[in-house]
């Protein structure tokens, strides 16, 4: 029998005892109910592709929320790497790691074998820009066996386990990176490596991209050959909507059975039923750019923190639905539970007068407009002159990270890239780092990340990173306003949606209606 064929048939199988799999008694992030049928389900993102569906940037995140790709690992629901498409992983030496592969095919019918992973992971290393999960990291992977994979770091990686979770390393067949001419793309220069990668049909997960219509639709059918068992949805009918009361209209008109990112503003309008709050390691925070601008001075930074007050955004912006910020790291994180980063050694706060500058944010998440105008506010109280600038992420995002506003409001998910604390300080406050919104360059941070990153224990690790985070927070560089709680809209007869604090999967193999 065809190996996809033998696949599909043992899911038809297994579909009774799936529907028991998915109680939230047990500790899953499941939303639980019996199996009602295997129709199509018709979703709401909140986010559309910016980067035709690539797999680097942050349309990865997206593809793996819709369940279209997966890694060589997963995290769990305490952050840790759990099996994925490696079935299990030894540490072979400082620098070595060698991953066991599970039986897996890839959506176009070809086996998950050690040299397409190898291959896979080789060009995720030649994409400009690099993908976000390896910042500041150099890798190396090879074929070790029938079912093996051996992966070098160039330095110590004690995080390479959840690294290799992140939505960026995902694994595609070798038809992912074939040039229209037939030629492979990581050996080619670098305008062969910027050509799009093509996830269609290529990757590995319970769903596989169809069809797609621009920025607006998708169409994914079901991948019968998914190694985790049959989705019970035949398949997904995706709308992108990026204003969120259109997004909570089309899902109490009947339009999409789940929605994506309901605002706090729209949850009353709905059914309390069709309600699902998530807290999730997102944090919204104010960033000042500490390279040009007024903010170049850490005196007028500091008089900008001193002005905020995020307990009026979590209570009147979110209407509740959100944490008052205590650091970069929020409730959803248990390791980062206790008393608050108390910042020493602050410069005193400049009096400010005829100050300007521009704040700017994005709409794709509708509460942040709103907590831009209440910072305007408070701002001004302070004697700032603050003109506003919102746009969609997506013409936004170029901008920000070059420094042409002077603080952008945003919300962050601190382990969506890589679930490790080091590796997001790293990409987000070091001189280096590649999603720096307030260009941090400061020699006692990148020593503090440095001396967190060296650390292999997990538990010493995340106690590091909390000391680095001390190191960010005494730079004024970005004050934290509230830990976000995310609230999905789900009607009656849909069950399975995905309730993950991380927010790299939304639709699995047990969202059905």
């Amino acid at each position: 029998m065809h190996p996809v064929r033998r696949r599909w048939a043992a899911a038809l199988l297994l579909l009774p005892l799936l529907s028991g799999c998915f109680a939230a008694r047990d500790g899953s992030p499941y939303d639980t109910g019996a199996a009602v049928g295997g129709g199509r389900l018709r979703v709401a993102m909140a986010f559309p592709p910016a980067e035709r569906f690539s797999p680097y940037g942050a349309d990865a995140t997206l593809l793996s929320r819709l369940g279209v790709t997966e890694g060589l690992t997963r995290l769990d629901g305490n952050g840790g790497a759990v099996p994925a498409l490696a079935e299990s992983w030894t540490r072979e030496s400082a620098r070595g790691w060698v991953f066991t592969l599970r039986e897996a095919w890839f959506q176009d019918g070809t086996e998950v074998t050690p040299a397409a992973v190898a291959g896979a992971l080789t060009h995720a290393t030649h994409a400009d820009p690099a993908p976000a999960a390896l910042t500041g990291v150099t890798l190396t992977a090879e074929a070790a066996g029938k079912r093996r994979v051996r992966i070098t770091t160039g330095t110590t990686d004690s995080a390479l386990p959840l690294r290799l979770a992140g939505p960026s390393l995902a694994i595609l067949s070798p038809k992912a990176y074939r040039a229209k001419g037939g030629t492979d793309r990581a050996r080619g220069g670098a305008a062969d490596r910027e050509a799009a990668v093509d996830p269609a049909g290529t990757a590995t997960g319970p769903f596989t991209l169809a069809r797609t219509t621009g920025t607006t639709r998708a169409t994914l059918r079901r991948f019968d050959g998914y190694w985790g068992g049959l989705a019970h949805a035949s398949g997904l009918d995706v709308r992108f909507i990026a204003d969120g009361t259109a997004r909570t209209n089309a899902l109490r008109s009947g339009e999409v059975d789940i929605a994506e990112a309901v605002p706090v503003s729209q949850a009353a309008t709905l059914d309390a039923a069709t309600l699902r709050e998530v807290p999730t390691a997102r944090t919204t925070a104010l960033f000042l750019n500490t390279r040009s601008g007024p903010f170049a001075d850490p005196a007028v930074r500091a008089a900008a923190r001193r002005a905020i007050d995020p307990s009026a955004l979590a209570e009147d912006v979110y209407e509740g639905h959100a944490d008052t910020g205590r650091g970069l790291f929020g409730p959803a994180l248990t390791w980062a539970a206790g008393a608050p980063p108390r910042p020493s050694g602050r410069p005193a706060a400049a009096r400010i007068r005829h100050t300007t500058l521009t704040l700017a944010t994005y709409d794709n998440r509708p509460e942040l407009p709103e907590v831009a105008q209440v910072l305007q506010q408070q701002l001004r109280e302070a004697g700032f002159g603050v003109k506003l600038e919102v746009r969609e992420y997506s013409r936004l995002e170029a901008e920000a990270l070059a420094g042409t506003f002077d603080a952008v409001v945003a919300a962050r998910n601190t382990m969506l890239d890589t679930g490790d604390p080091v590796s997001y300080l790293a990409d987000d406050f070091t001189c280096d780092g590649g999603y720096n919104l307030a260009r941090v360059c400061d020699k006692a941070v990148d020593r503090a990340v440095a001396e967190a990153g060296s650390r292999a224990d997990s538990a010493a690790r995340h106690r590091a990173a909390l000391a680095a985070q001390t190191a960010v927070l005494r730079t004024d560089a970005v004050v934290p306003l509230v830990h976000q709680r995310i609230i999905h809209g789900v009607r009656r007869a849909v069950r399975g949606v995905v309730l993950d604090p991380y927010e790299r999967t939304f639709v699995g193999t047990g969202t059905r209606r």
